[in-house]
């Protein structure tokens, strides 16, 4: 008998760790199906920057002024995430470089709410 999780990801959509742990979580739960466990992953929207200016922001500036980062701290989380992100997911290609932008997330997950309502011929 199988029994099923409901699991809710929390995340914004440009959220790189997200990805990383995505990736994590649906390995786990590959493993855990041949124990007869499956889940029912729900996404809900987390917006990571809520009052970014519609405009964006450079990265390596954001992280500086949100974090304290400097430019070679930034550029190596950005490394280590583009490496973690090729491990949980082989084949993927995170592009982020030092001219990436960040943005506001808000629109997009208005966009995915209204794609999931039955109304609308989404989920």
């Amino acid at each position: 008998m199988t029994k099923t999780l409901k699991i809710d990801f929390v995340s914004d959509v440009v959220c790189p760790w997200c990805v990383v742990g995505l990736g994590g979580l649906e390995t786990a739960l590959a493993t855990l199906k041949a124990e007869g466990i499956a889940a029912e992953i729900v996404f809900q929207p987390f917006e990571l920057n809520p009052d970014m200016a519609p405009e964006g922001e450079n990265i390596t500036e954001h992280i500086g002024r949100k974090y304290g980062a400097t430019p070679e701290q930034s550029a190596a989380n950005r490394a280590n995430i583009t490496a973690r992100a090729a491990e949980a997911w082989p084949g993927f290609d995170m592009r982020m470089g030092e001219d990436s932008r960040i943005w506001n997330t808000f629109d997009a997950h208005r966009l995915l709410h209204w794609a999931g309502e039955p109304e609308s011929g989404g989920v």
